[in-house]
């Protein structure tokens, strides 16, 4: 369980680009096979994922306490339905950086410093993953435990146009249209294209 220490305007938050280019000593995995930044366990994590050349994009809303080696079931998820996908590796991103086990937990106000942050996460995410990036839509209901989300998630489609990124969802959406949360998916789930800037004038 991770439970927020507190809300995260009061923790040190690393810039994306200190957090990318550091090498904690104490870091123990391999480096050639995963991405995992910042590369120690906090209060926050920009990415988590898995180096190749045709990187499945998943986005959740906020993560949990998986690591290098250690993946919960969502991302056990989300790495067989990117490889079920024809990807060859996946990186797990969210629409806010807060660790939280129980979205209930999370920062009850934006923390402008860890968006910014996190959005600059998602650029340089887009920037590696080729001319027309895959990104995944898989947040579940869960984007409703906070008003924010709606703007950082809108933040992150004016983002993914300028990187020509192509959202897709798998499984059958909520009833209010958000898409299918990968831990309850089947394993043989098939991505189809996700209507992004249709989905935000809904909810």
């Amino acid at each position: 369980m991770h439970i927020p220490v507190s809300e995260t305007q009061k923790v040190d938050i690393l810039t994306f680009e200190d957090a990318r280019t550091r090498r904690a000593e104490s870091a123990e995995y391999d480096r050639e096979r995963w991405l995992y930044i910042p590369d120690f366990y906090s209060e926050y994590r920009y990415i988590l994922g898995t180096v190749g050349q045709n990187p499945l994009i998943c986005i959740g809303i906020n993560p949990s306490t998986a690591a290098p080696d250690d993946l919960d079931n969502t991302l056990k998820s989300v790495e067989r339905i990117a490889r079920g996908n024809g990807f060859d590796s996946f990186i797990m991103f969210n629409v806010y950086a807060q660790r939280a086990t129980n979205p209930d937990h999370m920062d009850h106000e934006l923390n402008e410093a860890l968006h910014r942050e996190n959005m600059e996460a998602f650029r340089w995410i887009l920037a590696r993953s080729g001319k027309h990036p895959a990104v995944w839509a898989a947040w579940g209901t869960i984007v409703e435990k906070r008003d924010y989300l709606k703007r950082c998630l809108a933040d992150m489609v004016e983002i993914g146009d300028k990187y020509g990124a192509i959202w897709y969802h798998a499984g059958k959406p909520s009833v209010k249209g958000h898409p299918h949360h990968p831990l309850y998916l089947k394993k043989d789930s098939l991505l189809e294209n996700f209507d992004m800037e249709g989905y935000l004038t809904q909810i």
